[in-house]
């Protein structure tokens, strides 16, 4: 094995999901982001339609984010009367944990060229670039998808029409401490080879 496939498969075997509360509070530098999302923007893309997109916060956008999406909560579940105020709370408090959160987005091709779920399948390949990407570099990263994701209103906040869909936030930080060990069960599992 040459040092380029043995760099790629620990790459890709040491990413985890590195939550915001395990953040140092550290700030990353704006042009590592840019590296992440130029390598976001290397995902595979039927037809070209590079359905992605990303809205970035830092700074005090971080607690502009917050106190948006808080109030899309807010506004959302009062209306259904399942509004909690501990969560309230966290949506407005939990983006500045963070070094920097990504909204990230599929808009949809106009023309509707290609099915929605390989707009999606893009979207989640750009997003897999990123994670991998910050592993690499040693930041901390977390895809998101609780809050107001599933939220019409949550469109709206991102200037998506209705035939896009907001796919969640990803959250990037420094972490604390080493990045623990996961696990998966054996490929054999999950397989089924046909050679005949």
């Amino acid at each position: 094995m040459n040092s380029q496939q043995t760099i790629i498969n620990e790459i890709i075997r040491q990413r985890r999901s590195v939550f915001p509360k395990s953040y140092s509070g550290e700030k990353i530098d704006d042009a590592l982001i840019m590296q992440l999302l130029e390598n976001a923007r290397w995902a595979p893309t039927h037809k070209f339609t590079e359905p992605w997109h990303f809205i970035v916060y830092s700074g005090a956008g971080l607690k502009k984010l917050g106190e948006q999406q808080a109030e899309i909560y807010k506004k959302h579940t009062q209306a259904d009367g399942t509004f909690k105020e501990e969560r309230y709370e966290n949506l407005k408090h939990k983006p500045t944990e963070a070094s920097h959160v990504i909204a990230v987005c599929m808009k949809r091709d106009k023309q509707k060229r290609i099915p929605e779920q390989e707009e999606l399948g893009a979207v989640f390949c750009a997003i897999q670039n990123m994670h991998l990407t910050a592993s690499a570099y040693g930041i901390g990263c977390y895809l998101g998808t609780g809050g107001i994701t599933y939220f019409e209103e949550a469109k709206e906040l991102f200037g998506l029409a209705e035939e896009d869909t907001f796919i969640g936030f990803l959250y990037l930080g420094i972490p604390k401490e080493q990045v623990p060990d996961s696990r998966r069960r054996p490929i054999e599992e999950k397989l089924v080879w046909v050679k005949e």
